[in-house]
């Protein structure tokens, strides 16, 4: 497991840059980054459930493990989806375990630094990286529209 850092710094308040993350419409337009139908199926609770799918129902599940407004959001990771059941017993599903997804927002100066963390399995990392890349662009131009 590798974990990848990534920041960029958005010319935006870090309140336009949160509701990028956290607003369904702006979800669905940087989600593209990693492939067609990305979703998240959560409300959001730090505590509950959520599962990021595909469009042919595979994915990662876990909980919300901290959401701090405007400053963090965590997520823990706990098993996978394949088509569209739920699975933490598999060796591929406890191969993620206990991996973080992690943003992390500060403001210097009217701008805001967004940093994402991100445990991966190593034949995903410079796929995932790369991806990240394009999002980061993505949630930095959509913060500047909101």
């Amino acid at each position: 497991m590798k974990t990848m850092h990534k920041s960029i710094e958005i010319t935006a308040p870090k309140d336009k840059v949160w509701a990028v993350l956290m607003e369904e419409a702006y979800i669905q337009d940087w989600y593209k980054s990693f492939g067609q139908g990305i979703t998240a199926e959560t409300d959001w609770i730090e505590g509950h459930r959520v599962t990021f799918s595909d469009g042919s129902n595979n994915g990662i599940t876990g909980i919300i493990a901290e959401k701090r407004p405007y400053e963090k959001l965590s997520f823990r990771f706990d098993g996978i989806v394949k088509n569209n059941v739920e699975d933490r017993e598999s060796d591929m599903a406890k191969a993620i375990e206990g991996s973080h997804e992690t943003y992390t927002l500060s403001e210097e100066n009217g701008n805001t630094w967004l940093s994402v963390t991100c445990d991966m399995n190593d034949s995903d990392y410079d796929q995932m990286s790369a991806a990240w890349e394009v999002a980061l662009q993505r949630i930095s131009e959509l913060s500047h529209a909101v």
